[in-house]
């Protein structure tokens, strides 16, 4: 049963973040269509789960700002770019990460926020997110020419463990919205699955911190 929940998990992170990747390289006016597309989708979706007018325009404020983040963060330059696929991967590894320590593991729970959160998975995160440098570097060294690489250093492994924290509090603030509600899922656009929100959660916050310490020169 967990390897069935964990198959269909990468499996839908296999479709979707290469869709994702790919769009995103190309740039230009297919990554700003991309962008209108998700903006349509979270704010239909995020409309569900908020209870509130105060809650309806925090959240869009918050939508806002993480497609400006995606924008932003994945500029114009190939550079610029794998920087976002590293700051991507984080996200992508440190939900799978999540998912699977806490379900092997199991464990005390972090918080009654949501019960399928763990010490052991929050570790997950964490621990898988560090191959991030890794699989990006893998990534740049075959597709890419150049030595535009993520510098393998304490300092970035600092902004991994950075982001990835700030992916589990974007997944646990949307779960406590989705509980505040009574909503399993913020959609049905992902047989199965969910919503895209209930897939990219983690990653909202994550984009938005990214553009602040791109702004900072951290990254």
């Amino acid at each position: 049963m967990i390897m069935n929940e964990l198959q269909k998990r990468i499996l839908t992170s296999l479709i979707i973040a290469p869709i994702f990747i790919i769009l995103s390289y190309l740039g230009s006016y297919i990554f700003i269509f991309l962008l209108a597309l998700l903006y349509i989708i979270s704010i239909i979706e995020i409309n569900k789960i908020s209870n509130s007018k105060k809650k309806k325009l925090f959240n869009y404020i918050l939508i806002t700002l993480f497609l400006i983040g995606l924008y932003f963060v994945r500029g114009k330059t190939d550079q610029e770019f794998i920087i976002f696929l590293w700051v991507s991967f984080v996200t992508f590894l440190s939900d799978i990460g999540g998912y699977l320590f806490g379900k092997l593991f199991k464990g005390k729970r972090l918080t009654t926020i949501s019960p399928n959160k763990t010490y052991a998975g929050s570790l997950g995160s964490i621990l898988l997110s560090l191959l991030s440098i890794n699989v990006v570097n893998l990534l740049v060294t075959t597709f890419f020419s150049g030595n535009n690489f993520i510098n393998i250093s304490l300092k970035n492994y600092l902004i991994v463990l950075f982001l990835s924290l700030t992916c589990q509090f974007g997944d646990l603030y949307f779960s406590y919205l989705k509980r505040l509600t009574l909503t399993k899922d913020t959609g049905n656009i992902l047989p199965g699955h969910g919503g895209i929100l209930d897939r990219i959660d983690g990653m909202i916050f994550v984009f938005i911190a990214a553009l602040i310490l791109k702004f900072s020169n951290l990254i």
